[in-house]
Order: structure tokens, then C-alpha cells, then sequence
């Protein structure tokens, strides 16, 4: 007999609330961000990351580095910029799994995936989700037509905990103190739109091949960036497909962009900005550090 899909849990962002809760919850929220990352403020913190950023060099690419242990990735990390990192992720058991041993396996799971314009509407706490099993997400996936127009975007399971996963995943001990795993898994199109988390990621590439946009913290004048919580900010502009008429000052924005492979690992230092595209099928793992990011702990 099939096994039975648990639900999700309701997302708390998505609830209403009136003016009054929203503005204790967000006032919660930004004590207990600082009290996780070990700062006295959140916004404190996304000062100083600007300030920092701005003594760095322009890249024009991102680099690839041979694997690192703890103390070569912090020192690398410190210096406040991206690289590319091979040599461990490919190690991981989940890289040898199928996408047909994840529906035979795990189609059971519940997933909970963006549909419509979710680009559009990825920063607002009414973006609509559908909950549905990991095997009618994969089908639904596998359907996806890439001749569709760009408005059409395929469902997309994004920033999911996956806790069946967790164990094929080996994470390295970078942090001291990280958040859980977060899975990303849909086809090609799929799309995470140009945001900044103000917190150190390290971005596993599973399955597949992602192209990635970033963009310095300080840039963020440039971006029209708006906050969507203390440690999330959110911009319009799309650096795949400029409107330089609507937003023209991102034109000084320094974007620099790359292609992650599967096996791969992205360090994404705190405040930078990033737009993520699946280029086919994909499956991928991050976490986020919590703690003071390395770039403020270098000087």
C-alpha cells in the first residue's frame, strides 16, 4: 500500500496580519536574527558588509579553487568575494542519486512548490504555492515545455527542508554555526530573481547547471533594492534581460555571472547580490551561516 504524503506545515510569512502584528513580528524578528548571528543589530551588520565591500577589487569572472579544508576556505572567504569550488560535492552520495530513484524513494515527501508569476511576486507575502508530493511534482517538472514564454514559468521547489535528504548530503564544517539544508530542485527556466541574503551561503550544484548573476553589497543603490525582511532584500531588476529604462542606474552596477556544474559548491559571501536560472533539469543544496560573516571577521 502506498504510502500516505504528510502536508506542510502553513508558511507563517504567508498569514495575514494587522499593522500592529506585523510590525511586533517584525521587531521579533530582528532580535532574534541578531541574537543568532551574535551581532547587537541586524542593520549594524548590513552597514558594515557595505562598507567593507566597497575596498574591493571588480571582478570580472568568478574563479574556480581546487577543495579546501576549514582553514583555506576561511582565509579565501575573508577576502569578501565569490569562488567557485570543486572537488567535493561530487562526493556526495545524493549526486549518484537518479531522478528515478527520487520518485521511487521519496515520491511520497511533500513538496511545496512556486507556481504562476513567481518572479514577479517573490519578495510580496501573498506569492502563490501549491502543495503537492514529490512524484506529482516530478511529473508535473518533466512536463515542462521550454518553448513556453518567459511569463510561463515552470513550478519551482525552492528554499524546501528536505530532511530525508539531509544524511546524502556531507556538509563541511566551514561555521561554527549553520542553518539547515534548504533543497532546490526544478527543470530548466526555473528561476530565483536578484536578492542579497546577509548571511555567508554555500550553494551545493547536485544535478544540472545553473547560471548565477552577483553583484557586490554596495551596488545596492544601483539595484533599487527593497527590504523583504531583515536579512532578505529583493530587487527588480532582471541582469539576464536589462531594462535600463525603467531602472538606469543599475547600468553601474558591476554584475558579474557564471555557470555552476553539477559537483560543484558556490561561496556566496554575506550582502552579495545573486539571480539564479536552472540551464536544464536541476537539483541543489545550501545553507546559510549564522554567525558574523567572514568578510567582517578579515580585518
Amino acid at each position: 500500500m502506498p504510502e500516505t504524503p504528510r502536508r506542510l506545515p502553513p508558511d507563517p510569512a504567508l498569514q495575514p496580519a494587522s499593522p500592529d502584528d506585523a510590525a511586533a513580528r517584525q521587531r521579533t524578528r530582528e532580535q532574534r536574527d541578531a541574537q543568532a548571528r551574535g551581532v547587537s543589530s541586524v542593520r549594524d551588520m548590513r552597514d558594515a558588509i557595505r562598507r567593507a565591500a566597497r575596498a574591493l577589487p571588480l571582478i570580472t569572472e568568478v574563479p574556480r579553487v581546487g577543495l579546501l579544508d576549514g582553514a583555506a576556505f576561511r582565509a579565501r572567504a575573508m577576502e569578501g568575494l565569490p569562488f567557485l569550488m570543486t572537488g567535493l560535492v561530487k562526493r556526495w552520495p545524493l549526486c549518484a542519486l537518479t531522478p528515478q530513484a527520487l520518485r521511487e524513494r521519496f515520491g511520497h515527501l511533500p513538496v511545496r512548490a512556486r507556481v504562476g508569476d513567481y518572479v514577479r511576486t517573490a519578495f510580496a507575502p501573498d506569492r502563490a504555492m501549491r502543495d503537492m508530493s514529490m512524484q506529482e511534482y516530478l511529473d508535473l517538472g518533466a512536463a515542462d515545455n521550454p518553448d513556453l514564454p518567459h511569463r510561463d514559468l515552470p513550478p519551482y521547489v525552492g528554499n524546501l527542508e528536505l530532511r530525508e535528504l539531509n544524511g546524502m548530503c556531507h556538509w563541511p564544517g566551514y561555521f561554527d554555526k549553520m542553518g539547515p539544508p534548504r533543497f532546490w530542485l526544478g527543470p530548466a527556466r526555473t528561476v530565483t530573481p536578484l536578492h542579497c541574503d546577509y548571511d555567508d551561503n554555500i550553494f551545493a550544484q547536485i544535478w544540472g547547471s545553473k547560471r548565477i548573476f552577483l553583484a557586490p553589497p554596495h551596488h545596492d543603490a544601483y539595484l533599487y533594492a527593497r527590504e523583504a525582511n531583515p536579512v532578505l532584500f529583493g530587487s527588480p531588476f532582471d541582469p539576464e534581460a536589462p531594462d535600463f529604462d525603467a531602472f538606469p542606474l543599475a547600468r553601474q552596477a558591476a554584475i558579474v555571472d557564471c555557470v555552476i556544474h553539477a559537483g560543484e559548491l558556490l561561496y556566496v559571501p554575506a550582502g552579495w547580490y545573486h539571480q539564479v536560472r536552472a540551464l536544464s533539469f536541476s537539483l541543489s543544496a545550501n545553507r546559510w551561516a549564522r554567525a558574523v560573516p567572514l568578510a567582517l571577521q578579515g580585518g
